[in-house]
C-alpha cells in the first residue's frame, strides 16, 4: 500500500521516475523522453521497410537472372525482354528510346541488344503509329507463352499474398510505392544525373 510519496517520503516520481529534489515530476522531460522513444521506433520501422524493399528488389533481380539462364540469354537482354513484355501487358508497348531509359543503356547499346533479341526470334519491331518513323517493340508469338510459363508461379503466389490484405490497404501501399518511385526518379534526374553527388574534398 502506498501513501503517495516516494521511497524517501518526500514525493512521488513520474511514470519514468523523473522528479526533481522536491519530488515534482518534470513533465517536459517525460514528454521529451517519450518523443525520443517514438522517433527511435519510427526510425527502426523505416529501416525495416527499406531492408524489405531492398530484399524484394534483389529477389526480383534473381528471378530475371534465372529467366535469362532459362532462355540462354545475357541477363541484360532478359531484363530488356521482361520490360517489353510488361509494357505490352500494360497496354503501353515501348519504343527503343523508352526501353533505353528503362534498362539504363545508351541508344547505341540498346540498338545492338534489340538486334540480338530480334535475331533470336524473341521480339519484333512494328510501325503502328501514324508517324511511320516511330518503332514499337513487341514480343514474338513464340516467346510470350514461354515467359508466361516461367513467371506463372511468381504471378500466382504474389496474387495470393496480396489477397490477404484488404483493398484499401493495398491502395495505400500503392500510393506509398508511387511516392517512393517519384522520389527515386527525381533523385536520378537531379542529384544523381551525372553519376552521383560531388565527392567531398580530401
Amino acid at each position: 500500500m502506498t501513501n503517495g510519496r516516494g521511497a524517501d517520503g518526500h514525493g512521488t516520481a513520474g511514470e519514468d521516475g523523473t522528479a526533481d529534489e522536491h519530488g515534482t515530476v518534470d513533465r517536459d522531460a517525460v514528454r521529451a523522453d517519450r518523443e525520443a522513444a517514438r522517433v527511435d521506433r519510427d526510425a527502426v520501422r523505416v529501416d525495416r521497410v527499406m531492408d524489405g524493399l531492398r530484399a524484394f528488389g534483389a529477389n526480383y533481380t534473381e528471378f530475371t537472372r534465372r529467366f535469362a539462364a532459362w532462355l540462354g540469354l545475357h541477363s541484360t537482354d532478359a531484363a530488356a525482354l521482361v520490360e517489353i513484355l510488361y509494357a505490352e501487358d500494360q497496354g503501353a508497348p515501348l519504343s527503343p528510346a523508352r526501353l533505353s531509359e528503362r534498362v539504363s543503356l545508351s541508344s547505341g547499346a540498346t540498338a545492338i541488344l534489340l538486334k540480338r533479341l530480334e535475331q533470336a526470334g524473341h521480339i519484333v519491331r512494328t510501325r503502328e503509329s501514324t508517324d511511320r518513323r516511330v518503332v514499337t517493340l513487341r514480343s514474338s508469338p513464340d516467346i510470350r507463352p514461354r515467359a508466361m510459363a516461367f513467371f506463372g508461379p511468381y504471378s500466382e503466389r504474389m496474387a495470393e499474398a496480396m489477397a490477404a490484405y484488404p483493398p484499401e490497404e493495398i491502395e495505400r501501399f500503392e500510393q506509398f510505392l508511387g511516392t517512393l518511385r517519384s522520389t527515386m526518379d527525381a533523385l536520378l534526374a537531379n542529384e544523381y544525373e551525372n553519376g552521383g553527388p560531388t565527392p567531398p574534398a580530401p
